[in-house]
């Protein structure tokens, strides 16, 4: 069922909301609602489930109903309709205390206004949440000073928030969070607040946190590039409405909409695709079965001067040129054995396109993409470059590389 379930959840602002859900009953747009009604369609029928250990990514522009989402998943807003479990209990039908208790217990929040009280210390401030919480002093330090270990803060441990750079502050909210040990971390436009430098910085810190702790984490962003770059799905809105979820790979390839393909247009595509887009079906010579002249067709046939060679079981062996071929068949040799070559760069299939482009324009053969020693693609320069060109910051790293 995953960790987090979202079933046809509406949440309309104003009067006339009875009306309002009606015409959110017939499919009516979140405009056509405001005009007949005079109600704000928040989030519009929204359903979605997250896994447990999964980074999910709500994004959009202002106004599209992401913080609003992310306040009705711990009921700080109530929805007008529709369901949301947590671990399979529907806390649409909890009371107050069994609310308070999933938010101090198994939710915690990040804001983009870091939201530290100034006149507490950094531990002070780690350990409100278990403060509140009602845990033991001497336990209550123990938990915050492991936060702030995890964190890389616990040398800070005594200082105040306003000795602190903007970075650092956002880390204590974090430990802050985590101290409590939640299940659920959310985490509303927390990175927005720094400069871009500070920020990428955070996003690093929250993966390779997210290594050692494994929470099951709702990022609010309006920044795409953050989406792809933290993301292990993402949630596109607009207008209160989920456009598309998916992984940031299949929003790339397969854009749902004109709006989806509009939102994408300035993403640079090598730091999300991976050499799996790009590669092109390998043109391949079986070294147990085929000879020279077998290959020299085959090159003619398909316009290539180079085969990839394998074994039987399709185990990637090298490649074989076109000169080297002709060779062995002027001498009457039966098999390409002998003159496969093994210089060629191998990539797995998963590696990002930016980690590859130093690979292909140095390499003056293609690029074996290999999984599990199995020959699978091949990556062709021209394939590449066209897959990066849809965009500006594609068409400058293709030139830096060319």
């Amino acid at each position: 069922m995953g960790k987090i379930k979202v079933e046809n959840v509406t949440k309309i602002f104003g009067k006339h909301i009875n009306s309002a859900l009606k015409l959110v009953e017939q499919k009516k747009d979140k405009t056509e609602i405001l005009k007949q009604t005079g109600a704000t369609i928040g989030v519009y029928d929204a359903s979605f489930t997250v896994e447990e250990g999964e980074i999910f990514v709500i994004m959009g522009l202002s106004g599209s109903g992401k913080s609003t989402l992310v306040r009705l998943l711990n009921h700080l807003i109530e929805p007008t309709s529709g369901n949301i479990y947590i671990d399979g209990e529907n806390i649409s039908k909890m009371n107050k205390q069994q609310l308070r208790t999933i938010r101090r217990e198994k939710m915690s929040m990040v804001f983009q206004n870091f939201g530290l009280f100034p006149q507490r210390t950094v531990l002070e401030n780690t350990e409100y949440g278990l403060e509140v919480r009602g845990i033991p002093k001497e336990e209550r330090r123990l938990k915050a000073e492991k936060a702030l270990e995890n964190a890389g803060l616990l040398p800070y441990k005594d200082q105040y928030p306003s000795q602190l750079s903007g970075g650092m502050q956002q880390r204590v909210g974090l430990a802050r969070a985590l101290a409590n040990n939640p299940d659920i971390l959310l985490m509303d436009e927390a990175f927005s607040a720094l400069d871009p430098l500070i920020r990428k910085d955070m996003q690093d810190e929250l993966l390779d946190l997210q290594q050692k702790v494994r929470k099951t984490i709702i990022f609010i962003t309006h920044d795409l590039n953050e989406a792809l770059r933290i993301g292990d799905r993402i949630a596109l809105m607009k207008d209160g409405k989920i456009i598309q979820i998916g992984t940031g790979e299949e929003i790339l390839t397969n854009p749902a909409n004109d709006y989806v393909r509009t939102f994408l247009e300035d993403v640079d595509r090598s730091k999300v695709l991976t050499v799996e887009n790009a590669m092109i079906r390998p043109m391949s010579v079986n070294i147990e079965l085929d000879g020279p002249k077998v290959a020299l067709k085959r090159m003619r046939d398909e316009k290539v001067s180079v085969l990839l060679a394998v074994d039987k079981k399709r185990d990637y062996i090298g490649y074989i040129t076109a000169d080297d071929a002709l060779e062995a068949s002027k001498r009457g040799e039966k098999s390409v054995m002998n003159i496969v070559r093994v210089d060629m760069p191998t990539v797995p299939p998963d590696m990002l396109i930016q980690d590859v482009l130093g690979i292909i324009s140095e390499s003056p053969t293609p690029v074996a993409v290999v999984k599990d020693r199995k020959l699978v693609g091949v990556l062709i320069r021209g394939v590449v470059i066209q897959a990066l060109s849809s965009n500006s910051e594609g068409v400058q790293l293709v030139e830096q590389y060319t």
